[in-house]
């Protein structure tokens, strides 16, 4: 679904297109196991969502992907494709009339001194600053998820937060995939942190948009009802899926009262460094991580919130 459109814009134009939708080995997903959720690269995002056991004991998990695209779009899009879909900057979109160095190595950044209103505010560089624009992979990133990849060298499996790579000086190598690797199978271990968990996504418009700001918290408290583990990782603000690991110790061994997750918030964005058009994502960031973490306090003590 991703690359269709990019080959309509002419940013993408392969020599040959591969189809493995059909690979039964890679449709199948099972929440039930007792010490990880496995989900293979080839399960739908609708399926996966709609999951009874996800729902109710990882929230986290269903909700990035019942709040991403449009159902027409979840209905034929894949949990492992959407992994590696690329940014909306649309300088990268916009073809070789704008300068982009993750279109073309090396020729620079329109969105310097242009439009970046939904451009990254965390992990930019010189050479690029667009944002990484999923949301699944972001919720993975609180529950450390592990990917299985196969390729000509044979199998291997790596943590997902060691998939993406940040810009640097080479914004065109966006994941650490080999030539030929695909990614099969995605596992995340079962966690006591998982009914305390949520997605909030903030967007221009409800359905069928990309995040300007968004959280996955997932988070257990202890018997006196303070955070004894917590995991932040944000979606829409970063270059790729990133882990706030500051907002997580702002909040671990104390009450996550609401002045606790307002600090927490504005430390998942102490090193923000905002373009010309995209500062208000360091307040509108800070306030997601707050909400987030209230959120999943709720739940992990049990009280439903809307």
């Amino acid at each position: 679904t991703s690359l269709y459109d990019l080959m309509k814009l002419g940013v993408e134009a392969p020599s040959a297109v591969v189809d493995i939708g059909r690979l039964p080995e890679l449709a199948g997903f099972d929440t039930a196991g007792p010490e990880e959720l496995v989900f293979g690269a080839g399960a739908s995002m609708a399926d996966v969502a709609e999951d009874a056991v996800l729902r109710a004991d990882y929230p986290a998990l269903a909700e990035s992907l019942a709040k991403a695209a449009s159902p027409q779009v979840r209905n034929m899009a894949t949990v492992g494709g959407n992994l590696l879909q690329r940014t909306r900057c649309g300088y990268f979109r916009g073809g070789p009339a704008f300068d982009c160095a993750k279109r073309r190595p090396g020729s620079g950044c329109a969105a310097r001194g242009g439009l970046d209103r939904g451009h990254a505010v965390l992990g930019t560089s010189d050479a690029c600053t667009a944002a990484y624009p999923g949301d699944w992979a972001v919720a993975l990133l609180a529950f450390d998820a592990r990917l299985d990849l196969y390729g000509p060298r044979g199998a291997r499996t790596i943590a997902l937060a060691d998939l993406h790579r940040g810009p640097a000086d080479a914004p065109h190598e966006e994941h650490t995939l080999g030539a030929g690797e695909l990614v099969v199978r995605i596992r995340v271990p079962t966690a006591p942190a998982g009914r305390g968990s949520v997605y909030h996504k903030v967007r221009d418009r409800e359905s069928f948009a990309f995040a300007l700001a968004s959280a996955a918290v997932a988070l257990t408290l202890d018997e006196r009802g303070r955070v004894a583990h917590c995991r932040v990782a944000l979606g829409g603000v970063a270059t790729r899926p990133w882990r706030a690991e500051a907002a997580e110790r702002a909040v671990v061994g104390g009450p996550l009262t609401e002045e606790a997750a307002v600090r927490a918030g504005e430390a998942a964005f102490a090193d923000a460094r905002p373009g010309a058009h995209n500062a208000f994502k360091v307040r509108l960031g800070a306030r997601v991580v707050a909400r987030a973490l209230r959120t999943a306090a709720e739940r992990a003590a049990g009280r439903a919130v809307a």
